[in-house]
């Protein structure tokens, strides 16, 4: 079995409302191995996005600790946890958080300014990402002028610029018609075959034909965690040349 790359052990994360304690995470101790493709899912409330932002470095627990890719996270200074974020994660939002005034381009160029990248390498590896997601020819526009759907998958490149090991995703099909959504969960896959580890919150039951463990949460606690071994990606070509046609 691969090693672990994310693993909580008695995570908390309380919220005081008023002169009440809320647990929006209790007790939570999960374990995801490199190259997982994880399904997180629960009613709303149930803790999911709090979890993922933890993991994520955007959030800090009440008590418990998160081990992720060879460092406790919980333990890291705000620097260090910045550079974190920058570097191992790469972290999708359901309502995409695109710069309204920067074109396409410009927006998944921006996280690498913060790591002083230099402006043909940004350049090079924008155009790139945007090749990927199929979206060269929209590199000019700027988000009000693109769909929810072309929204998210600019922001799955800009996701996507500095190499992270792993991609989270906050309902990344939550605000987008059928056919935006089929397009978002493909690319997802995509990149999990590629060698992507992959954590996705979601609602949508979709998403479990490509997932290698599902996690479902309840009142912030896991109720039940299942590994499957095979992911059901067949569609997906399995030769790197035939990739590369099929995205061409």
């Amino acid at each position: 079995m691969s090693s672990p790359i994310i693993h909580t052990q008695n995570l908390f994360r309380t919220f005081q409302v008023g002169a009440t304690s809320l647990n929006a995470l209790a007790d939570v101790n999960l374990t995801i191995a490199v190259n997982s493709f994880c399904l997180i899912m629960g009613p709303s409330g149930s803790g999911k996005s709090t979890l993922l932002h933890l993991i994520g470095g955007l959030d800090r627990p009440t008590n418990g600790r998160i081990f992720v890719a060879g460092k406790f996270i919980d333990q890291l200074d705000e620097n260090a946890l910045a550079h974190y974020r920058r570097q191992t994660v790469g972290f999708v939002f359901q309502s995409f958080n695109l710069i309204p005034g920067m074109s396409a381009l410009e927006n998944i160029e921006f996280p690498m300014r913060f790591n002083g990248t230099p402006m043909h390498r940004r350049r090079n590896v924008a155009q790139s990402l945007i090749k990927q997601v199929e979206l060269e020819n929209w590199s000019a526009h700027r988000p009000n002028e693109l769909s929810g759907g072309q929204q998210q998958r600019i922001a799955l490149a800009r996701a996507l610029v500095n190499d992270p090991q792993i991609l989270l995703a906050d309902e990344p099909t939550g605000n987008l018609d059928t056919t935006s959504g089929d397009k978002i969960m493909q690319l997802f896959a995509q990149l999990h075959h590629d060698g992507k580890t992959v954590v996705v919150v979601s609602h949508d039951y979709r998403l479990m034909k490509f997932a290698t463990i599902v996690i479902n949460l309840l009142d912030g606690r896991v109720v039940s965690e299942n590994d499957n071994n095979e992911p059901k990606i067949s569609n997906l070509p399995t030769n790197p040349r035939e990739r590369r046609e099929t995205n061409s």
